[in-house]
């Protein structure tokens, strides 16, 4: 795997809405990115993922694609695009975009014309099925199976025109798409090949592992208190995905250099992954899962949970021996649809807030696998303080909510409490430049709000300050590309049973790093069973390194030995 270039690459992903805004409507667009793409070059990036720019209603933040070969006019037009894209590729970096097609809007023309009649040619291209046997449309339980959706309700709608229920999965402006039609299939790689023949350097594929469906589609298992049956069985990386992926690479990559395929796949297993992500198959080229990221919820979804450090050890440790020989890793803490990591595993206190984000960062980075960078991360942007529901905009946020108060009886106050902790909004807060109103994202009014603390993190001040996370991040990307044992070194985790610190190995040849880091605001040595004494201090995220072995608060540490 030594000729594959986004093994040392390091990915910033971009949530267009609230990167940057241009033009002072409040929504952020492509110009916006375009003013800022010194700001990703100066940080060491060589990949940029642009989460879905399409037309769109914006029924689920444009992940409810309206056209797929065409650019929302909030964010610009395609000749903008295409300045965007020379813009990248003129700094060395690479551009991918999201590939949402597990659904479609409702609004797209082939669900218009799938929905305009029962015998219409494109009606198959949507999962369309009749009531239950003996009870009328409309009426409680007669959804074909008893799913429930992502975002709340049943995954069912019933569309009064033909009398038939349409599948969606997530909002019910999202219908699934029928990918047991070859139609679709076709469809959508003339798609795919289309932005790949206008330059663009690959995707990052939306749910990808829920296009195929177990058919005939099965009921799913209801648990104590549910008002829904859990559907996954039915659709999480179903009988046809292999096929499916293997077939897309043939149409559509096949032939092509410098691509870069990802796969978020909610429920992969590393054993699953492995036969994704190898080489030989054809398939993805890494995927994202949710392990680590679901490392500090239990059964009850409106119960908050500590994080214990050594179940997320354990979650790592069994991905980075899983994918060891075959496969490989996709690195992140933060994305559109995760709370930031600083507030959720770290400390985001003015005291600890910048050392807990370079420890984070050290942590993750120097895994195997390719690190991703969601936008504002490098600045150590923190959780938003909600303080009641109308100040959320997500859908899936607002969809649970009223499902828990209104249907299962939780008080507003219990689901606020973990709404504040987990929810998306929390990532979607507007990208903070500087200490301007507003922090600089727009001269108007602001789609959702910007985080009070804006005056204090913000990447002018970052920028300015040579201690900061950024110019952290910076040295974390410089390890990645001139330190071939964090590209292919082997991997071994270190003390699995401690609760407070995290430290782990890379190795190739006759280098050998040490990484640890502090998980706890209290100082904590380090009992390593090899003597590092005369080791290299490559980084430290605070001043002063460790007195012997013993971390400072939220201290990360990497040194670096030769073994002869």
């Amino acid at each position: 795997m030594t000729d594959l270039w986004w093994k040392s690459a390091v990915v910033y992903q971009i949530y267009p809405r609230s990167f940057a805004d241009a033009d002072g409507d409040g929504m952020g667009d492509l110009r916006g990115i375009i003013d800022h793409l010194d700001h990703l070059s100066g940080l060491g990036v060589d990949v940029i993922w642009l989460s879905p720019i399409y037309p769109s209603p914006q029924d689920d933040n444009g992940y409810d694609i309206s056209d797929y070969q065409n650019i929302e006019p909030v964010f610009g037009t395609l000749e903008i695009f295409d300045e965007l894209l020379a813009g990248v590729h003129a700094r060395g970096m690479k551009l991918i975009m999201d590939l949402v097609v597990n659904h479609s809007s409702d609004e797209h023309p082939w669900f218009l014309e799938s929905r305009s009649s029962k015998d219409n040619p494109k009606r198959d291209w949507y999962w369309w099925q009749p009531a239950r046997e003996g009870l009328e449309p409309g009426t409680p339980g007669a959804e074909p199976t008893n799913w429930g959706s992502v975002f709340g309700g049943s995954a069912w709608e019933l569309d009064e025109k033909t009398g038939e229920y349409y599948l969606h999965l997530f909002s019910k402006k999202q219908p699934d798409l029928n990918w047991e039609n070859p139609e679709v299939r076709s469809a959508v790689y003339e798609m795919m090949n289309w932005w790949l023949d206008r330059g663009i350097d690959g995707f990052r594929m939306d749910v990808i592992n829920m296009i195929s469906k177990v058919v005939p589609l099965p009921d799913g298992r209801l648990t104590a208190g549910s008002l829904y049956g859990d559907g996954s069985a039915g659709f999480i990386n179903g009988p046809r995905l292999h096929e499916y992926l293997q077939e897309m690479h043939r149409e559509v990559f096949a032939g092509r250099d410098a691509m870069l395929t990802v796969g978020e796949m909610p429920g992969v297993t590393v054993d699953e992954a492995k036969l994704f992500t190898d080489p030989e198959r054809h398939e993805v080229d890494m995927v994202f899962q949710f392990d680590h990221v679901w490392a500090d919820r239990g059964e009850d979804p409106w119960l908050l949970m500590p994080l214990q450090l050594t179940n997320l050890k354990a979650i790592f440790n069994r991905w980075q021996a899983g994918l060891a020989e075959v496969g490989w890793n996709s690195l992140y803490w933060n994305n559109h649809d995760q709370p930031r990591a600083v507030s959720r595993y770290g400390d985001d206190s003015a005291e600890y807030r910048v050392a807990s984000a370079k420890m984070l960062g050290t942590v993750l980075h120097l895994h195997r696998g390719t690190p991703y960078i969601y936008q504002g991360e490098e600045l150590g942007m923190t959780n938003y303080p909600f303080r009641a529901i109308d100040e959320f905009r997500d859908i899936e946020a607002l969809g649970q909510y009223a499902q828990a108060v209104e249907q299962e009886g939780r008080t507003p106050e219990e689901v606020l409490t973990v709404l504040r902790a987990r929810g998306r909004d929390n990532a979607r807060t507007p990208m903070q430049w500087n200490a301007s109103a507003h922090a600089g994202f727009t001269t108007g009014t602001p789609w959702l709000a910007v985080n009070p603390n804006y005056p204090e993190v913000n990447a002018e001040a970052a920028q300015a300050d040579p201690d900061s996370v950024y110019h952290y991040y910076r040295k974390l990307a410089d390890l990645r590309h001139t330190e071939p044992a964090v590209v292919d070194g082997d991997f071994t985790m270190l003390l699995p049973n401690h609760e407070q610190l995290y430290a782990y190995t890379r190795r190739l040849v006759n280098t050998e790093l040490l990484v640890i880091g502090n998980f706890s605001g209290s100082e904590v040595h380090a009992d390593l069973e090899d003597d590092w004494s005369g080791a290299e201090l490559v980084l430290s995220n605070v001043a002063t390194p460790p007195d012997g072995w013993t971390l400072a608060p939220w201290q990360a540490v990497v040194y670096r030995r030769s073994l002869g």
